[in-house]
């Protein structure tokens, strides 16, 4: 279940996530851990979150190692999994979340260099890095590596 992720991601502890949705905090917990939940207690916390009641059953999209297609990887991009900067199990969402920031700042940096040579030679990297974890996210989703899930959705 993704509470947790979606609770974090909103800047919010389990005591004012609790609070806010009416429920205790051990109810928030033991949702959190995994055990199953009412409809009423996915109502609150689904109204709390602003997203909908089957997103909260949902599990985020992770790689599946198991898979055929993960065992059809070219070498290079199974070390790059292994050596996977972003989690131990990365996610979709986070590499190109990472993507977008590198972007980002890539940018900036460069636009920075006009006015100092170690500025433009970062955003430079940065641009690098964000083109590398395109490509990368683009590989993964070629050979199919990701778990099969549902992204988070705002209502």
């Amino acid at each position: 279940m993704i509470l947790k992720q979606l609770r974090i991601s909103q800047h919010l502890s389990q005591e004012q996530l609790a609070q806010m949705s009416g429920l205790s905090v051990r109810t928030v917990q033991r949702i959190e851990s995994g055990h199953n939940a009412s409809f009423e207690s996915l109502k609150c916390l689904s109204s709390v979150l602003e997203v909908d009641i089957e997103t909260l059953s949902q599990e985020k999209i992770m790689i599946n190692r198991n898979s055929d297609n993960w065992k059809n990887l070219p070498f290079w991009l199974k070390c790059w999994f292994a050596l996977n900067f972003l989690s131990f199990r990365p996610s979709r969402n986070s590499a190109k979340r990472v993507e977008v920031i590198s972007h980002i700042f890539g940018f900036l940096f460069c636009a920075l260099g006009i006015v100092s040579e170690a500025a433009l030679a970062g955003g430079l990297i940065m641009l690098s890095i964000a083109y590398l974890l395109y490509l990368l996210t683009w590989q993964g989703d070629r050979y199919g590596i990701w778990y099969e899930g549902v992204e988070v959705k705002r209502t």
